[in-house]
């Protein structure tokens, strides 16, 4: 038997935008057609009948040997939904070829395999005969799926009453209960809580592990993906950008959304005042521009800020790991210091973080200034970014700590031993 349980060769999905019917299949649809006719020669640009084509996915391969967690990420648009769609069999692909090794079950948007007029029970009868599983393989698991999902007194109720939670536990439960060699799982579980996601993860390692269940996990949790995968692959607008260890691929991937820090200053600003804006800002170690830190060497960040009317004035770096988490902040003006009163002009202000133990990765940090307590004078997310590297003989297991949820900083303490009795 081959170790491969997923092969993807070459994969392209094309599809067209603007194509419309040949014909119409009911008096909605002639209605439809006909505004969209008078649109076309009155209201849109383009002539009529003419379509563009955009590639959702193109000429993606990789494959994923059995029992391997994968995890798919990206920016929103980049073809991770398209991809599963695709080894799911809902959509066909344009190019390319899926190899699939083994039962399949998929979980991609809320309310996807289920008929809403039936009641919980005949969904799950429905799911697994649609999977191919007999009724007594559903009956040897119906209990558990229940169970797990936590809806056994609405189980003969229409799911169309249930709410998204029951909906997505209900469904996140079939298809991780029936009997499947392959699970493709769509961020839908962010709908459930926090109880419920642990749950599902448990689960997810548990499959995983014992059952040698494949499974591709699309997710925007970054912190999820580390944990969960052993490998990930990121898209980027339809095409493979990279494929390799899930963390390595996580960072790879927050390189990606937070490069260009000049654009993130106009870009990400949530905040704007006529008092005083942020013109520039970089860190620095030892009054050197830098985006590398080397443990335990200080953080030094920097903002040339333009104050446009006499003002009290406030500055403040929170510091993110790379999962978005925050981790702390330096400030100047806010607490025990006294705020600056600025004149009109420009100045450059500093601040020093101390030296934090941080763990290896990809950081970012929010920059604001503002009217002590009251309000802020401008406000940029992400305005930098920073890659920390740590003492070389605290990496591995302090890497493989952070990956596990311990976090990202790393807390020195003394250490004492007192003796209460002899042995």
């Amino acid at each position: 038997m081959s170790d491969v349980a997923i092969r993807v060769s070459n994969l392209g999905k094309q599809y067209k935008i603007g194509a419309r019917r040949q014909r119409a299949d009911t008096l909605r649809d002639a209605l439809a057609g006909t505004v969209k006719r008078f649109v076309g020669q009155f209201g849109a640009g383009g002539r009529p009948g003419e379509t563009n084509t955009i590639w959702a996915l193109k000429d993606v391969s990789f494959e994923v040997k059995r029992g391997e967690v994968l995890g798919v990420i990206g920016r929103n648009g980049a073809g991770k939904s398209t991809l599963l769609k695709i080894l799911s069999r809902i959509t066909e692909p344009t190019t390319g070829e899926v190899d699939l090794h083994g039962r399949v079950g998929s979980l991609l948007e809320v309310g996807t395999g289920f008929h809403a007029e039936l009641s919980g029970r005949e969904n799950i009868y429905l799911n697994g005969a649609i999977i191919g599983m007999k009724r007594r393989e559903i009956q040897r698991r119906f209990d558990e799926i229940v169970d797990f999902a936590g809806v056994e007194q609405f189980i003969d109720t229409p799911v169309k009453h249930y709410s998204s939670g029951m909906y997505v536990r209900l469904a996140f439960a079939v298809a991780a209960y029936m009997e499947t060699e392959i699970l493709l799982i769509d961020e839908v579980l962010a709908v459930g809580d926090a109880e419920f996601q642990r749950k599902c993860l448990d689960r997810l390692e548990t499959d995983a592990r014992l059952r040698q269940v494949t499974t591709l996990v699309v997710s925007h949790n970054i912190g999820t993906i580390r944990q969960l995968c052993a490998k990930a692959l990121l898209l980027h607008k339809g095409e493979l950008v990279m494929f390799g260890p899930a963390g390595d691929v996580c960072d790879e991937y927050l390189r990606l959304v937070n490069r260009g820090v000049v654009s993130r200053v106009s870009a990400q600003r949530l905040e704007k005042s006529e008092e005083a804006t942020i013109f520039d800002c970089w860190c620095a170690v030892n009054g050197q521009r830098t985006t590398q830190l080397s443990v335990p060497d200080r953080l030094e960040v920097h903002a040339v800020v333009d104050i446009h009317l006499p003002c009290l004035l406030s500055l403040e770096a929170a510091l993110h790991d790379q999962s978005g988490h925050p981790i702390g902040f330096a400030q100047y003006g806010l607490a025990r210091n006294d705020p600056l009163p600025l004149e009109p002009g420009r100045f450059e202000l500093c601040l020093k973080f101390p030296s934090i133990q941080l763990a290896n990765g990809h950081y970012t940090l929010n920059l604001s200034i503002g009217k002590p307590n009251l309000l802020f004078y401008d406000l940029i997310l992400s305005a930098l970014e920073l890659e920390v590297h740590s003492n070389p003989d605290q990496v591995t297991q302090w890497t493989f700590a952070q990956t596990k949820g311990q976090g990202s900083v790393l807390f020195e303490c003394d250490f004492s031993v007192v003796p209460l009795s002899a042995t």
